[in-house]
């Protein structure tokens, strides 16, 4: 598992540590996104809930069964494509706004990007 592992629990936690900090209302004012108390966007926000908590799950799962010696791939491989999704219907949604907000950008092409570095490697294993 290597580098992934470090990948998985960054992004993962992080999910966890997002949807608690948004649930909780900790994030300063400045540092929310454009209409963020617009009822629409608020839902917009929320619906990722799911998407997220999912991605966590299968990565933390993959880092559990990685650990404990058991085939980790395949929760690996949901994971990474998850979370790619994630950031990329993110990123269309502040596009098609035209909402060129690097702090909102900038998390979100991570998590659009980390995982094309380590699915070509799932998915050449026999195993994946």
């Amino acid at each position: 598992m290597g580098r992934l592992r470090y990948f998985l629990l960054a992004t993962d936690l992080g999910f966890v540590g997002y949807w608690l900090v948004t649930l909780l209302h900790l994030f300063p004012a400045a540092w929310l996104f454009q209409d963020y108390t617009n009822p629409l966007l608020v839902a917009w926000n929320w619906s990722f809930l799911p998407l997220d908590l999912l991605v966590s799950a299968t990565g933390l799962t993959a880092v559990v069964r990685a650990s404990r010696g058991l085939p980790w791939q395949k929760w690996a491989l949901l994971s990474l494509t998850l979370t790619s999704s994630s950031g990329l219907n993110a990123i269309a949604f502040w596009f098609i706004r035209r909402d060129f907000d690097l702090g909102w950008w900038a998390p979100n092409l991570f998590l659009l990007a980390w995982p094309l570095f380590f699915l070509p490697r799932l998915l050449s294993t026999k195993e994946a």
